[in-house]
């Protein structure tokens, strides 16, 4: 069972900056792309970086010079977002989402996942 765990929300004031992690785990031969998306409330979910496997990046447009997501080096199994300059319209629920290259009994699958989410609150 592959599993998507993210940590590093919080609560920040305008300016300051926050760390995402999300680690895959489970039965994974291998990932390609990587991303983080965020939803706010009353709001519908919205793409904010994704990373592929080759590093090519893409950032929505709000995000850009501000925003960077990477990838572990070693394991690549891991997404980080750092995000600096963060300003109240950042705060949302962030997600991430990975798409892995699974083995389920002798066939091997690719499937979007996601993560449960955490929460990011900037203040005024």
């Amino acid at each position: 069972q592959v599993q998507l765990v993210e940590s590093g929300g919080g609560l920040v004031q305008a300016g300051g900056s926050l760390r995402l992690s999300c680690e895959a785990s489970g039965i994974i031969l291998s990932i390609n792309t990587m991303g983080w998306y965020r939803q706010a409330p009353g709001q519908q979910r919205e793409l904010v970086a994704v990373i592929r496997a080759g590093g090519i990046t893409n950032y929505a447009d709000s995000v850009k010079g501000r925003f960077t997501i990477s990838r572990d080096n070693n394991a690549k199994n891991t997404v980080y977002l750092q995000m600096n300059s963060l300003k109240p319209e950042d705060t949302a629920v962030y997600y991430c989402t990975a798409d892995i290259l699974t083995v389920t009994g002798w066939r091997q699958t690719l499937n979007d996942y996601w993560g449960q989410g955490t929460q990011v609150t900037v203040s005024s």
